[in-house]
């Protein structure tokens, strides 16, 4: 639940918009006064402000002033019956976000207290992005495929053409997308990005596009998509081969046409955005499900990154890097790694690519007291190795429903694994309904990816 700090002098004023506003679902606190008002910003987190001009003693503009100066994060809504022009233009210079006029029209009110909300909540998601951009894995590697990718982002970062990047869970997806947006003009514009595999079927096309209130059950307030976020900037639909065939039908028209349509509105909007979308699926093949039509949409351009395994000249160069990186993060020292672990890692298979093995640099420099990783270090990393006793372990079970229930359990997670833990893929593969495959993942807690996520 959002909060809204109400800040005016007249009695009525207060109580009318804490009822319109509670009615919306909206925590209301209010003030009479702006020493009032600042005291409640210090004491209570608070969303937006709505806030009166003429009041006795210190006036909205000076209150304005110190929110700017203490809570620049907060956006402020000026409200006053006194709406000329000349106040509404002083009011967004001193840093207001946007002028109503008394008597306020409830409709307009709350649109441009949403519309103000969902701005807030797409800045601090440009501010999370750029921070993570900023601590984020360069691009590293020696080895031919890695070149050929760099020169890939140099060459396509400056187009406004659509990017597709394939490959498999943990080679750097994201890191792509992010380098490919910074060398953009587009730069200085959103990144948004799209989890389409995270969100559910039937909520896809509102996360996207947005909803009018009341479009559906539980619409109970506009809500701005990821496209009108994106605008100016690169929309990042990640895992794009989950996304359902309905919204797949709207994602087209809206790369062809450059338009979008809220569920359950009739306006159509115009935006202005870069598609880079990823995928660790083969969109191509007819199993896929994906349609054709925007599959070749979104395939413009394309780049394919290579599994660990197949860099193995550059593990080495990364196990330096994330040493360096997560000691100066934990403020400790570095380790070493003997040749002999040096050796191991290298011709290990890692299933979970560049995060698996940033996650077991972590764990090292957490759990090795000495300076030098030895191979006595290194946990059981081959999945080969990984269920060596698994016989015996059957042998065990106190009862065949034990037995049955220990084989399922064995068999689901070595299937998990050699399809590089794709529990879509893994379904299709068993002729398994993917819903069934998750319950019996939840059922046995089955291991569903290499290391655990960063």
């Amino acid at each position: 639940m959002q909060t809204v700090l109400v800040v005016d002098d007249e009695i009525a004023i207060r109580e009318t918009l804490v009822q319109i506003l509670s009615y919306e679902d909206y925590r209301v606190l209010t003030a009479a006064t702006g020493p009032q008002a600042l005291h409640v910003l210090e004491d209570r987190p608070v969303d937006v402000v709505l806030l009166d001009i003429k009041m006795p003693g210190m006036d909205g503009f000076d209150v304005l002033a110190r929110v700017r100066d203490t809570h620049a994060e907060i956006p402020v809504i000026i409200i006053s019956g006194h709406g000329d022009i000349q106040t509404a233009v002083q009011a967004v210079k001193c840093g207001a976000y946007d002028f109503l006029e008394k008597p306020l029209d409830r409709a307009r009110l709350l649109v441009t207290l949403q519309n103000c909300l969902q701005h807030r909540q797409t800045l601090a998601d440009r501010e999370r992005l750029a921070a993570k951009a900023g601590r984020s894995t360069p691009l590293i590697g020696q080895c031919a495929a890695m070149q050929a990718v760099r020169d890939f982002v140099a060459k396509v970062a400056p187009t406004e053409a659509t990017v597709l990047v394939t490959g498999e869970n943990g080679t750097g997806k994201e890191l792509v997308v992010g380098a490919i947006h910074a060398g953009s003009p587009r730069r200085g514009g959103p990144l948004v990005e799209v989890n389409c595999a995270a969100i559910p079927a039937d909520l896809v096309e509102s996360e996207l596009f947005g909803h009018e209130k009341g479009a559906f059950t539980g619409a109970d307030r506009l809500r701005i998509g990821k496209f009108e976020q994106a605008n100016g900037g690169t929309l990042f639909l990640d895992e794009v081969g989950d996304m359902g065939e309905q919204a797949q039908a709207k994602v087209l028209r809206a790369v062809e046409e450059g338009t979008i349509q809220r569920v359950g509105g009739r306006e159509t909007m115009k935006v202005d955005v870069r598609i880079v979308a990823a995928t660790n699926r083969d969109l191509a093949a007819p199993a896929s499900g994906f349609r054709r039509d925007l599959y070749f949409r979104l395939n413009v351009l394309a780049i394919n990154l290579p599994p660990l395994r197949e860099r193995t000249g550059d593990v080495e160069l990364l196990l330096a890097y994330f040493m360096d990186q997560l000691a100066g993060a934990m403020k400790t020292r570095t380790k070493t790694f003997s040749p002999e672990a040096l050796s191991l890692l290298s011709q290990y298979d890692w299933p979970g690519n560049v995060r698996e093995l940033r996650n077991l640099v972590e764990r090292l420099l957490i759990l090795v007291p000495g300076p030098v990783i030895k191979p006595a270090d290194l946990p059981v990393l081959s999945d080969q190795m990984a269920g060596v006793d698994a016989p015996q372990d059957l042998f065990r079970c106190r009862d065949f429903q034990a037995f049955k229930a220990k084989a399922e359990a064995l068999y689901l997670q070595q299937k998990l694994r050699d399809n590089r833990f794709n529990v879509s893929r893994t379904a299709e593969v068993l002729g398994m309904q993917r819903s069934n495959l998750y319950k019996k993942i939840t059922k046995y807690g089955l291991q569903t990816q290499a290391e655990d996520s960063p």
